[in-house]
């Protein structure tokens, strides 16, 4: 094996930042969101998006509660702007939706972004440059103070031209130090403060500088204390909002971009579930319930994630992973016997306390499904590795079998030896079929056919004995078996006893298993024979006398196939 030659790549230096205060802040209130689905995410595709995909796209923006919308880069296809002025013209842009549109801090681009714009009611124009010591020194082969010159610039011509494009547009102004997280502290702020001054002041329309890890180079904690810095330092930073805008190359962007808001952030930019270039933006699905989660209201409603994730599928031609926060498929499954078995324990717990208000606490699971559309039936999926918990809540839930608990671990090995067979998930239809095959209604060798009960009357005035006649087929030949106890239980086992076979009765449980007064009964007996070997057997019928008798006709049959 190839050896890595580590000491090419050294570690990022940390900031100088005495008494940082972000490790002891917590999130009280979602920042400000804006999404770059349909302009960043966009851009990173293999086939990009045609006309009727982003409109499906910024549909669900909208209805997800997005209320800034990166929705191009106009001035860089005539496609990109034809889509700019197909929004405005067909006022297809809600009053409380502000769309953004990116370029280059370049004359002519920004010329036709403004083209693009008119007759939009309110707008962000969003200008960028690199300014960090490595593009300046290897790309641009510019001075600190050329690269300045170009943001400069940049903010003068989209004064410039929305001036005189866009009178009746309300204009908001975004600028962002590319690779900010590669610019000397200092050096940003002296860019950022420049543009600020160019573009002026307004107390009611605060200039947006976003602050962007172009390339996550930097772990989370140096990105917060560069935040931080940056906050502290500003000169202006009462009059602007403070931008995020964060990639995920080093698989950190969710953590950075909390830590971000900790250091003082106002905003942050991103995408649905993380689509981007390389690794991805950060995923503001996992961002917005993450604070949701823990109690915050993160003002973008994922209740119909399921639905979200669909749109986006289709549209972007991508697949989310299985294990992608709170989407994927098997976010909110467990294949552990341990796991399954606390997160009934859980629901139980929770499904009895009859309060909405109360917390949500279940272990295993940091979020109620139900909140993002899913359901409680695919929560656990069970193979070789589960225990009897799992199996019983698929019972339980999807079938309505509530199991005694000295039955779970029975029936969790027969479920077993038929997940090593198939070599993977075994779905709750064939659990379902495997109790039925194994504990249900069995008629081999003895096959239950009906009955007749009577009582007799004691010396008071209370009946004391139950009478039965239970008629069965013995290997296909009719018998009646005849027995007297406390009750038709005791004396169907007093029956069989005359019949010549010896059992003694350990448990017996029952429930309805369904609402209603047509609802069938199940009833739950293990029996124990003569050599101390124990048996369950289920019955199910409308009555709850004959489900009774239909269990212990199970478990006797069952004495007989595993003997």
């Amino acid at each position: 094996m190839k050896t890595y030659n580590y000491q090419k790549y050294k570690a990022w230096p940390p900031v100088a930042l005495d008494n940082r205060t972000w490790p002891n802040k917590i999130i009280k209130k979602s920042p400000r969101w804006c999404s770059v689905d349909l302009r960043d995410s966009n851009q990173a595709l293999p086939i990009p998006m045609n006309l009727k995909q982003k409109l499906e796209m910024f549909d669900l923006l909208v209805r997800i509660g997005f209320k800034e919308i990166e929705i191009g880069f106009p001035s860089a296809s005539e496609i990109e702007f034809e889509f700019v002025r197909y929004l405005i013209e067909n006022d297809l842009i809600p009053d409380d939706v502000i769309i953004q549109v990116l370029t280059q801090a370049r004359d002519h681009l920004i010329k036709r972004t403004c083209e693009s714009l008119v007759g939009a009611k309110r707008a962000v124009i969003h200008v960028y440059n690199s300014t960090s010591e490595l593009q300046r020194r290897v790309v641009f082969k510019k001075s600190r103070d050329e690269v300045k010159e170009i943001a400069i610039s940049g903010t003068k011509w989209a004064k410039q031209y929305s001036d005189e494009y866009l009178i009746d547009t309300e204009i908001f102004y975004e600028y962002t130090p590319e690779s900010f997280m590669g610019t000397e502290l200092d050096y940003s702020i002296e860019v950022c403060e420049a543009v600020t001054e160019s573009w002026g002041f307004d107390s009611k329309n605060k200039i947006i500088i976003n602050l962007p890890s172009t390339v996550e180079i930097v772990t989370p904690n140096v990105w917060a204390d560069q935040v931080e810095w940056f906050c502290r330092h500003f000169k202006y930073r009462s009059q602007t909002i403070i931008s995020l805008h964060c990639h995920n190359d080093r698989g950190t962007a969710v953590a950075a971009t909390e830590l971000g808001v900790m250091a003082g952030a106002d905003r942050v930019e991103g995408t649905l579930f993380g689509n981007g270039e390389r690794t991805g933006n950060v995923d503001l699905v996992t961002l917005a319930l993450n604070l949701y989660t823990q109690g915050i209201d993160p003002e973008l409603n994922f209740s119909e994630l399921n639905q979200a994730k669909i749109i986006y599928e289709r549209c972007m031609g991508l697949r989310i992973p299985e294990r992608q926060p709170y989407s994927g498929e098997l976010v909110f499954t467990a294949f552990s016997g341990s796991h399954q078995d606390a997160i009934k324990k859980g629901l139980e717990i929770y499904r009895k306390s009859n309060d909405e208000n109360s917390f949500w606490e279940v272990p295993y699971l940091p979020m109620n499904p139900a909140d993002v559309g899913r359901e409680y039936e695919p929560i656990i999926r069970i193979n070789s590795q589960s225990g009897k918990g799992g199996v019983a809540f698929i019972m339980e839930t999807e079938f309505g079998f509530k199991m005694p608990k000295t039955m779970h671990p029975e029936f969790s090995r027969v479920i077993q030896k038929i997940s090593e067979k198939m070599a993977g998930e075994v779905s709750s239809q064939i659990i379902n079929e495997a109790f039925e095959n194994e504990y249900i209604n069995l008629s081999d060798p003895f096959e239950f056919v009906s009955f007749e009960l009577n009582a007799s009357n004691g010396e008071g005035v209370e009946v004391s004995q139950s009478i039965i006649h239970v008629k069965i087929k013995d290997r296909g030949q009719f018998y009646q078996l005849n027995g007297e106890g406390n009750g038709p239980v005791d004396a169907f086992m007093n029956a069989w006893c005359k019949y010549g076979l010896q059992f003694t009765l350990n448990i017996y449980e029952e429930h309805a298993l369904e609402d209603g007064a047509a609802a069938r009964a199940v009833t739950y007996i293990q029996i124990t024979d003569s050599q101390d070997k124990q048996y369950f057997g289920v019955g199910v019928d409308h009555n709850i006398v004959g489900a009774s008798l239909k269990a212990i006709t199970s478990a006797v049959n069952r004495s007989f196939r595993h003997n």
